[in-house]
């Protein structure tokens, strides 16, 4: 194994701390992340069967942010090094600049407040579409702690592993491997029926070059929302979701999520949740930033900053 050191500089504020926590829904460990004693963890898949191991921690402040990461694997070549660090950087959302979105939050009674007690968290990322496109099916109609279920399952049964210091660590699965393990696979893991047969179907187009999931970033939020509902399985709510982790939009907003709906119910309508069209039209106010507001919500919630009616009933990606 070798062993390369880079060192990230975030746009301030930038909380790595804070940061990091929301990456693995302030559980630890969650999916292919892991945060724990201060250090971001995540078996990076470079293509080619490539794997690579960052650990990332920080060396600075809040207000002058500046992040270490170690990457290990086989053969670091330059090329390896250059996607690493590519990755590391979205998925810890380290180039977002926040002082738009703190300019109209400030000024928000509703907002200021949770602004302030966040200050510098930045919206995490899945390392691609097809992640989180797969964690959205996952996640649908299922309370959190089956969602976290479900997901570690898929990963530690068919994601490709690597071991670094006596530890084994887990890269998402990729799209062939979902294929081979088939429907029947997926639902030894718990999965249902229906989202067993969804996600083989997803990552059967993706291998077949049919869907091509990343070519997203390129397109209009709109074009998005059309293409991701033409999917078999995905609806608005997924849809949306996906802007905001997958394609780094600065509006997204899922209206639909039953957590969101109590969260906002709680903030202005005394606990009485919102309804769908409620929630929506009451999130115009905060556009374009609405990514940020939902993920400053969530991660009020997830922190225990914020408490739900039910916090069992949580529903969210």
């Amino acid at each position: 194994m070798e062993q390369v050191i880079v060192t990230l500089t975030a746009t301030p504020p930038y909380d790595f701390e804070l940061t990091a926590a929301a990456a693995t829904s302030f559980r630890g460990h969650y999916g292919a992340e892991i945060f724990q004693d201060g250090i971001f963890r995540r078996l990076l898949d470079l293509g080619d069967n490539r794997l690579c191991l960052a650990s990332a921690f920080s060396l600075g402040t809040v207000e002058s942010p500046r992040l270490q990461v170690e990457l290990t694997g086989a053969a670091l070549d330059e090329d390896i090094v250059v996607e690493a660090r590519r990755q590391v950087s979205w998925i810890l959302g380290i180039d977002q600049d926040l002082a738009p979105f703190y300019g109209m939050a400030l000024q928000e009674p509703t907002l200021a407040t949770l602004v302030r007690g966040m200050k510098g968290l930045h919206v995490p990322h899945t390392a691609s579409v097809y992640e989180a496109l797969i964690l959205a099916i996952l996640g649908q109609q299922v309370n959190s702690h089956v969602a976290r279920l479900l997901c570690n399952l898929l990963i530690q049964t068919f994601g490709p592993s690597a071991q670094v210091a006596g530890v084994t660590y887990h890269a998402f699965p990729r799209p062939e491997a979902l294929v081979a393990a088939g429907v029947d696979g997926l639902r030894f893991i718990k999965f249902s029926a229906r989202k067993a047969q969804y996600i083989v179907d997803i990552a059967g187009r993706v291998t077949s070059g049919e869907l091509d999931l990343e070519g997203l970033h390129t397109r209009s939020d709109e074009d998005v929302i059309h293409t991701l509902t033409g999917i078999r399985g995905v609806g608005l709510w997924t849809a949306q979701w996906l802007l905001i982790h997958a394609l780094g939009r600065t509006d997204g907003f899922p209206h639909n999520d039953l957590a969101l709906q109590r969260t906002l119910g709680i903030l202005l309508k005394g606990g009485t949740p919102l309804r769908p069209e409620e929630a929506l039209e009451c999130s115009r106010r905060w556009s374009p930033f609405r990514s940020y507001v939902t993920t400053y919500l969530f991660a009020a919630i997830r922190s225990g900053r914020l408490t739900l009616l039910s916090p069992a009933d949580e529903l969210g990606a």
